[in-house]
């Protein structure tokens, strides 16, 4: 039995899951020298929510961070997450956009690249795995992992072959939930070691509490990799501790070999980023959670959704959405929940919730969904739930991109005639986040604030960064009270209480605007959309809910407006 090696995920999993992916590169490159000495099989550093928060949040270019930590590993290798078809998006890229991003990301220092797709349809992960192999990397085809009434040991297995099939080099078994358990971990591993010959990783989430233990089962069953985390950023919706892990296994066959007074030096730093970022930390996320045997949340999703949550100032109504979940899990035909399904199932759960009716308000990554264009279902969709959604269209059975035109050469050209690309990677970051790279890229992004924590030898001061609306303003020796009221609110001098304009629309949701659908002098009807809002990262049609004429439009396309705000004025007629 060859010792088992580990991947380390504490650069992009771990801190995806418990800290909302917002660790800094400025955070990771001072520990990335030690990090190279451990004697990993790989680092996990990019990939995953990590591309679209850098320049979402983060004001940092993804590429940029790619490339710096490149050029401190110098023994291991750089591991990423790839969605497949979906890259690092939420949606089908067209194949010329999949292949430039693979090339350059091997180019700027991947040198594995873990490709997944959410539904396990394979047809979506072959051209990344095609264009990964041509480059001569490491590709590691992976088994989503879940628990449904549809889902069997040999349909994994099945899975596996195919990929082996296309030439991968290794298979991932990969547990977003943390539901796999000890007897299936060593059923599946054992089917994957006997069935062929790819060396098999276990990747899982602590969320249920089973993980170590399934480990080990997956040690007695021949794995070769596990994934796991340095201890401060382990645990919870994280993967299990390194040391932890490297200390159960000493004196066994399965000895890793590796050094626990260098990862201890390592922890040590860790527990300072921890610290660093604890306001971003949610007691929900890092502890055991067994329900997550109910509704199946995978680790990094669950952070997110209590992160939006707040955004949208409804975090009291996050066991409702827990309870919707696998009711809408099983309305779109059982898919694992895997970026970008977690998304589209959790966030379809949210607006059911807090929207007061089932889909009432449904997504246009739903609607594509509904519609076949992530890939085939494990089980058919509700058709009642489907012909609400979508009514009579017509439902997709090919290959998804196969319908989807060339369009890297038209975001590079605009790009470069609107001023902000100035290299493939640019371009590439432009076609996938067309809504909001173009900000990035200018230079108008902000890096969000954090909040500030200051320790003062005996009192430990926690600041919140917060955004006031009521403001104390003097004015020559005049103090003034200014209360910030949301668009489309108009104050009432009589008697000081604020009165909406009753025929303005508005925002049920936190969000950035992205399109305008009416202009002014439009007549509407119930139902018609009249905006599109990106909110939690996904992007919703706003309908009218009442018949009128547009007479007033309040905010523009790239507006980030706020739960209650105005979005437009409509008149009956």
């Amino acid at each position: 039995m060859a010792k088992v090696r580990f991947t380390e995920t504490a650069l992009r999993d771990a801190h995806q899951s418990l800290l909302a992916t917002r660790m800094r590169t400025r955070d990771m490159i001072p520990i990335a020298e030690e990090m190279d000495n451990v004697g990993y099989f790989s680092v996990e550093a990019w990939g995953g929510a990590t591309f679209d928060t850098c320049i979402r949040y983060l004001n940092e270019d993804p590429w940029e961070r790619l490339r710096q930590l490149k050029s401190e590993f110098n023994k291991t290798p750089i591991q990423m997450l790839l969605r497949g078809q979906n890259l690092v998006g939420y949606k089908h890229y067209p194949d010329d956009v999949v292949t430039k991003f693979v090339e350059k990301s091997y180019e700027n220092g991947v040198d594995i690249f873990r490709i997944f797709d959410a539904l396990n349809d394979v047809r979506n992960m072959e051209k990344a795995i095609k264009v990964a192999k041509d480059q001569g990397a490491h590709v590691q085809g992976t088994i989503s992992y879940t628990i449904s009434p549809v889902h069997t040991l040999d349909d994994f297995v099945n899975l596996a072959k195919d990929l082996e099939a296309l030439d991968c080099d290794s298979v991932a078994i990969k547990d977003m939930a943390g539901l796999i358990t000890p007897a299936a971990a060593y059923d599946l591993v054992s089917a994957l070691k006997e069935e062929t010959d790819l060396l098999v990783d276990l990747h899982c989430h602590c969320t249920s509490g089973m993980t170590p233990i399934s480990y080990y089962a997956a040690c007695q069953a021949g794995v070769d990799i596990l994934d796991t985390a340095i201890s401060p950023l382990a645990w919870g919706t994280s993967q299990p501790p390194t040391e932890s892990i490297v200390a159960a296994l000493q004196g066994t066959e399965f000895d890793t070999g590796l050094d626990l007074n260098l990862l201890t030096h390592i922890k040590k730093y860790f527990e300072d980023i921890k610290d660093k970022y604890h306001c971003i930390l949610d007691p929900i996320s890092e502890s055991v959670d067994t329900d997550v045997l109910l509704y199946q949340i995978p680790g990094g999703m669950l952070s997110n959704l209590i992160s939006q949550l707040k955004e949208q100032g409804a975090i009291d109504r996050y066991n409702d959405v827990l309870d919707e979940m696998p009711r809408v899990r099983k309305d779109m035909g059982y898919p694992p929940l895997v970026t970008p399904t977690s998304q589209i199932v959790g966030i379809q759960s949210v607006m059911n919730v807090l929207g007061g009716e089932r889909y009432k308000t449904v997504s246009n990554e739903v609607k594509e969904y509904m519609k076949g264009m992530y890939g085939k279902s494990p089980a058919p969709v509700d058709p009642k739930i489907s012909e609400e959604i979508i009514g009579d269209e017509e439902v997709i059975t090919c290959r998804p991109a196969d319908l989807i035109e060339p369009e890297f050469d038209k975001f590079k050209s605009e790009g470069e005639e609107k001023g902000f690309v100035k290299s493939d990677e640019d371009a590439l970051t432009y076609a996938l986040y067309p809504q909001i790279a173009p900000r990035f890229l200018k230079g108008e992004t902000e890096e969000e604030k954090m909040c500030v924590h200051i320790d003062d030898d005996d009192d430990d001061i926690n600041v919140e960064e917060v955004i006031p609306t009521e403001y104390t303003v003097d004015v020559d020796g005049d103090i003034f009270e200014v209360t910030i009221l949301p668009t489309g609110v108009v104050e009432d001098d009589d008697d000081d209480d604020v009165e909406y304009d009753p025929d303005t629309v508005f925002s049920a949701m936190q969000g950035m605007v992205i399109k305008l659908s009416v202009e002014v002098g439009d007549t509407v009807a119930v139902g018609d959309p009249i905006c599109v809002m990106e909110a939690m990262k996904m992007e919703n049609n706003i309908e009218a809910e009442k018949a009128g004429v547009v007479t007033e439009i309040l905010v523009e396309p790239g507006d980030a407006v706020a739960v209650g705000e105005g979005l437009m004025v409509i008149k009956p007629q």
